[in-house]
């Protein structure tokens, strides 16, 4: 068999070519999982027989002269709050364990007509809450670069997937910055498109105005490679931009020469020193490659965690109201109706998933609303105004993405308030409902790896993905 590539790219080239079959992709891939995923984790549900007949099916289309899409034979791992059609799909919860969706998401139909394998559903904080997956009702995934530590979350599976070379890419979602910080945790690339942009169409809902789903990937290239395949309009979705999907993948390579960078003077405090250095070095390295530093403010972004723990609870209070073992999933028995709905959700809830749906109860409670989740909203308006204040003076801002590098298992899980301080500077971006990603820049304590955190205006990712190009090409390079 001939060396595989590394890239996404490089393998869906290879494929085509010849030069590689789609099986012998799959196969290796395969038995990478079957080397490490018992210390790891990453996934739920690995779909090995499924994923050998697609590659099959791609190399005969291949033989017969087919024309195939641009990730054929391409493993890509799939967070398991992603509907895929007769394949169980739980959230890592015990109220879906046995759910098969009758129907693809519409990024897993998109990806497989673009020729992707899906190889497994990942492991993810249940129902996405979390930023460590140390919440899944099917057990913690680990860090691959170090398995006393998490991998972030609540993609954690998603990401350890790729940074384990599982597969070369995978799909997460993020609500708060459930891709973007496990990206950094984990060391490789990750992408939160702007609202609307990917259809959330299949994607099992935790909060519905910020939920987006987006890449992983071990370069910026294959992110954005990806996400042009799963974005553009969808019919399905009524928050869908109804614009066709755009071409990023040029401007990756494109550089930073004349483009603005903003540096937020009164970013909130709390990065590691490491982080902070390596934040202060990714400037003077787009500063060299032709790109002006200019200082920006954004008073209202403390506010932000308030404010997301209030919004984003109360939707899940209500888009979680559904599971209630009338129609799929766990249901528990019980003498009447109400006494099942309260047992059923009682033992298929995890402790995090019901400390948030009481949140967003009382946040929306009559007498309650408008002092907690109306005062919200307003700091919401607040942040997005300052956002469209400070991108009239720059194309695009740098944070860290996470304020610490990976950590250990259990230092957080006990302090509610210190686990949802990691996400202190992805939150923003999703209340805005524009497009952010992660890019590893060098390593900072334990010689763990730090993430900078690429901002932009909503519809920015061109730009975004220029300024995530260039900080790869600093740090040392695409793999």
């Amino acid at each position: 068999m001939a060396t595989l590539p590394h890239s996404a790219s490089g393998i869906a080239a290879a494929v085509a070519a010849r030069e590689i079959s789609a099986r012998e992709v799959i196969d290796e891939h395969l038995s990478r999982i079957s080397e490490r995923e018992g210390d790891i984790h990453a996934f739920n549900l690995v779909t090995a027989d499924a994923a050998r007949a697609h590659a099959d099916a791609i190399d005969a289309d291949i033989a017969a002269g087919k024309s195939v899409g641009p990730l054929a034979g391409v493993p890509i791992a799939i967070k398991d709050n992603m509907c895929t059609h007769g394949i169980e799909t739980t959230c890592s919860s015990k109220i879906l364990e046995g759910w098969k969706p009758p129907y693809n998401a519409t990024v897993v139909s998109r990806l497989h007509a673009a020729g992707a394998v899906n190889i497994g559903k990942t492991n993810l904080d249940e129902f996405a809450m979390g930023s460590s997956t140390e919440n899944s009702a099917n057990g913690p995934t680990r860090n691959p670069l170090d398995i006393s530590r998490v991998p972030g979350g609540s993609s954690g599976g998603s990401a350890a997937a790729v940074a384990a070379g599982f597969s070369p890419v995978s799909l997460g979602s993020d609500t708060g910055g459930s891709i973007r910080q496990p990206a950094a945790l984990c060391g490789i690339v990750g992408v939160k498109p702007t609202y609307g942009l990917v259809s959330r169409y299949g994607l099992i809902a935790y909060a519905s105005s910020l939920d987006q789903i987006g890449p992983f990937a071990h370069n910026v290239a294959d992110a954005a490679l990806i996400t042009e395949v799963i974005a553009g309009h969808d019919p399905m979705d009524s928050t869908s931009i109804p614009q066709p999907a755009p071409s990023l993948v040029a401007s990756v390579g494109q550089g930073v020469a004349g483009m603005r960078i903003g540096r937020v003077v009164d970013l909130p405090e709390g990065a590691e020193p490491e982080v902070t250095a390596r934040l202060n070095e990714a400037f003077e390295a787009l500063k060299d490659a032709g790109a002006t530093i200019v200082d920006v403010k954004l008073p209202s972004l403390s506010y932000a965690l308030t404010a997301y723990y209030l919004i984003a609870p109360a939707e899940a209070s209500s888009n979680l109201a559904r599971f209630d073992g009338v129609r799929y999933g766990l249901r528990v028995n019980a003498p009447d109706t109400n006494a099942m709905y309260g047992a059923t959700r009682a033992a298929g809830f995890g402790d995090e998933v019901k400390r948030r749906i009481m949140l967003g109860t009382y946040a929306l409670s009559a007498g309650y609303y408008d002092a907690y989740y109306g005062k919200a909203l307003k700091v919401r308006k607040l942040i997005a105004q300052d956002f469209e204040n400070a991108y009239k003076q720059v194309d695009a801002i740098l944070t860290p993405t996470s304020p610490v590098v990976a950590f250990k298992f259990g230092d957080k899980v006990d302090d509610p308030m210190s686990m949802y301080l990691c996400d202190i500077y992805t939150i923003p971006t999703n209340l805005a409902g524009h497009p952010a990603m992660s890019v590893p820049f060098g390593t900072g304590a334990h010689d763990l790896p730090v993430g900078i955190q690429v901002l932009a205006p909503a519809l920015g990712e061109s730009a975004m993905f220029r300024v995530g190009g260039e900080l790869e090409r600093a740090a040392g390079g695409a793999k």
